[in-house]
């Protein structure tokens, strides 16, 4: 009886801790995230969970080829609507935002690849791109698509990244964003961290490596 009285007082503490784990894990570890779009296939599909890690981004280090989660630079994507539903379903997912189960509706994100990162001249010229004049090798890219269907010559500056989606050709990318406030680049600050593994649906579920466009293998 004494044992039962005892775990109810200390219930509530439990969850304190709990929460502030999850705070912890959410804010400096592991994030998640749901895929909306066809933007990155077939490395990711419609529908998948993520898991996003964090800690590289603490000190903004982003390399060429990582899969990062970033918040929308200069609105790249449409106002985002109110999310309905009752209180108690509003209150649980309210809930889940907070341990960072699910991403907070009120804000933006987006998913691509790294292409560029500061100081690398990107270009696209007749279907074929080259990063420093060295031609691109990119086996993730969509089956069917070509690296840029897009011309374009850029140099990525100091804190930013040029990105672009695996499905190029279904991908509003840093591509069709040049004439915005950060030229099409997405500013260090704005990524939230990098895509490290698929963990839903469970025929999906794998890890998600960096591969940078210019390796040989």
């Amino acid at each position: 009886m004494r044992r039962k009285r005892s775990f109810l007082k200390e219930f509530p503490f439990l969850i304190v801790v709990a929460l502030v784990v999850s705070l912890f894990i959410k804010t400096f570890i592991v994030q998640f995230f749901f895929i909306p779009s066809g933007s990155m296939e077939n490395t990711l599909q419609i529908k998948d969970r993520v898991a996003v890690n964090r800690v590289p981004f603490i000190g903004n280090n982003v390399s060429r080829g990582d899969v990062i989660v970033f918040r929308d630079p200069a609105g790249w994507l449409p106002e985002a609507s109110s999310v309905s539903g009752n209180r108690v379903t509003n209150a649980i997912r309210e809930g889940l935002v907070i341990v960072g189960v699910v991403p907070n509706p009120a804000k933006q994100y987006l998913v691509k690849r790294v292409i560029g990162v500061a100081g690398d001249k990107v270009v696209a010229k007749d279907e074929v791109l080259t990063i420093n004049g060295k031609p691109t090798n990119e086996p993730y890219i969509f089956s069917g698509n070509s690296p840029s269907d897009t011309d374009f010559n850029i140099t990525v500056p100091e804190g930013k990244v040029w990105v672009m989606g695996d499905h190029r050709g279904a991908s509003g990318d840093s591509r069709v964003h040049q004439d915005d406030v950060n030229n099409g680049m997405v500013p260090v600050e704005k990524i939230t961290g990098r895509v490290i593994a698929t963990i839903w649906p469970l025929n999906q579920i794998g890890l998600i490596s960096s591969q940078d466009p210019l390796s040989s293998k």
